[in-house]
């Protein structure tokens, strides 16, 4: 096989990493040595010693260190769950508002997209949580439906109770994904060619009726990558949970590392764990992908 320009460069590029990643170990290993401390996770059956504001299943303080990232594992697990759900549903229906026929909706889309894209995280979800949140009355009032309460200490939804921390970061995390899905899905549906608009129209289809039927269905091998990348992103940002004190896994995870001084094996843990959650996501993504396709397909024959 003739050695090429393009073989050299690769041959090098591979080399250069090689040579970083053993310096990097070459390194650890020395200032383990240096400090006498080794790996070890013995330390995750110690017990953790500090309280949670919030788990799902029972624990003390006296539990182990183990216990305590389970729980906040289990906890990021739920508030992106519940705010992929939630920013899915703000996002699909402002996309759409984009393409409205009413000027005042479609103008509406276009100032939330552009509002909420420029303002940090970070600070919606100290908005969320200090100026909405806990500024909500003692005593829970009534809103919307029966059976939705509001008060500084909880929020009741149909007797489903939540924490403060939670709904700000779920709001926040909500809010924010919201808009860029919402243009992930106004780009998808501007690719689709004009023509599908006009035909569903000379069907005498209403616009909600090609909307769902015609153009959707047709644009979701478009939505479904940048649908994947906005997901992912929302379960990295959910890391912001520690600003307002929401019992994440990262959360416990630094509490963890700082209590115990095992920096390596604690980011060992959070990498694996978040890891663990993005494949989670993806897996789910590529299989609806799938199902996407095969549906692209039927329709075709």
């Amino acid at each position: 096989m003739k050695v090429t320009k393009k073989h050299i460069f690769s041959i090098g590029a591979y080399l250069i990493v090689l040579i970083l990643i053993t310096l990097l170990l070459n390194n650890l290993v020395v200032n383990l040595i240096r400090t006498n401390m080794g790996i070890s996770f013995s330390w995750l059956l110690k017990p953790a010693g500090f309280a949670l504001s919030e788990y799902s299943i029972p624990y003390k303080p006296s539990d182990n260190y183990a216990w305590a990232l389970l729980i906040g594992f289990i906890n990021a697990l739920k508030v992106i769950l519940a705010s992929l759900f939630l920013s899915t549903f703000i996002g699909t229906i402002v996309g759409i508002s984009g393409f409205s026929g009413n000027l005042l909706l479609k103008n509406l889309s276009r100032l939330y997209i552009a509002l909420i894209r420029q303002i940090p995280l970070l600070l919606q979800l100290l908005f969320w949580y200090f100026v909405v949140i806990l500024n909500l009355p003692n005593n829970p009032i009534s809103i919307i439906l029966p059976g939705i309460t509001l008060s500084n200490k909880s929020i009741n939804l149909l007797g489903i109770f939540l924490t403060p921390e939670f709904t700000a970061l779920m709001i926040g995390l909500s809010v924010f994904t919201a808009a860029s899905i919402a243009e992930v899905i106004r780009g998808a549906i501007n690719a689709i060619n004009t023509g599908q608009w006009e035909a569903f129209k000379s069907l005498g289809l209403s616009f909600n009726q090609g909307l769902i039927s015609i153009i959707l269905p047709q644009s979701l091998p478009g939505i479904i990558p940048g649908l994947t990348s906005q997901y992912l992103n929302l379960a990295k940002n959910s890391t912001l949970a520690i600003a307002i004190g929401y019992s994440d896994i990262y959360a416990i995870g630094d509490t963890t590392i700082t209590q115990t001084g095992r920096a390596i094996e604690g980011f060992t843990v959070l990498l694996i764990s978040f890891l663990m959650l993005n494949l989670i996501i993806t897996r789910s993504m590529e299989m609806l992908n799938k199902i996407s396709m095969h549906y692209q397909n039927d329709r075709k024959l």
